[in-house]
């Protein structure tokens, strides 16, 4: 009987939707078209999460992904972050980015103890990384021997649970309507991950005009369930 790859558990336990990240409280711009009444339903939920896969998050957190894994020095790496970091316009997406990827670190550090880890944290103590989720997921990734396409799915895929379950929150929908969103987005996240893979440097960061305005309406937003 042949066993389950070494990287399985680690990798499952890291891209699972209960791990405290924070994402529960980041709709990542979801919440401005929410309370514009853009998003209402099922099927307006499903349209937009579409779009924010298709432009947004493969251009931004998978690209990441992708260079992270690889970065043939820390400097190669530092870079990925600085550009993450720059590309994300939006105050609240960029604080995002940083809340939520030292959450990652620590947690990824404590489930996957390695010296890149531990060089990626001491870049991000010291100021200079901000610190992403995306590539402290991809370092632990590297370190476990994931392939690419494997570890791209995890994340992805655990990005768009965690929007699914703000927006069963927040519209709301039933848990059953979420898992039909769910089921709806395996098919845009196969083809993410094979465009992460495909795409060069210049596409680093590219993203819809729209949605970044949303985000930064967000801020000043009078009522909010989410901090993003």
């Amino acid at each position: 009987m042949r066993p389950a790859p070494e990287y399985l558990l680690p990798l499952l336990q890291l891209s699972d939707s209960a791990l405290p990240t924070g994402a529960f409280s980041h709709s990542l711009g979801m919440e401005s078209h929410l309370h514009r009444g853009l998003i209402h339903d099922e099927d307006s939920f499903a349209n937009w999460l579409t779009q924010f896969i298709r432009i947004q998050l493969v251009h931004s957190d998978g690209l990441a992904i992708r260079f992270a894994s690889e970065a043939a020095t820390p400097d190669e790496l530092f870079r990925v972050d600085r550009e993450l970091h720059a590309a994300a316009l939006p105050r609240e997406v960029r604080e995002a980015g940083v809340k939520m990827g030292a959450r990652m670190l620590d947690i990824a550090g404590a489930v996957i103890p390695c010296q890149e880890l531990e060089q990626y944290a001491a870049a991000v103590a010291s100021g200079d990384c901000a610190g992403h989720p995306a590539i402290a997921f991809a370092i632990a990734g590297k370190a476990l021997g994931v392939p690419l396409p494997e570890l791209l799915s995890s994340y992805l895929f655990s990005s768009v649970t965690a929007l699914t379950q703000n927006a069963i929150r927040g519209i709301p929908l039933g848990q059953t309507a979420g898992q039909r969103v769910l089921r709806a987005a395996h098919q845009e996240v196969r083809c993410a991950v094979v465009l992460a893979q495909t795409l060069d440097r210049a596409d680093f960061g590219v993203t819809a005009p729209g949605l970044e305005i949303a985000q930064m309406q967000h801020e000043r937003q009078r009522a909010r369930m989410f901090m993003s």
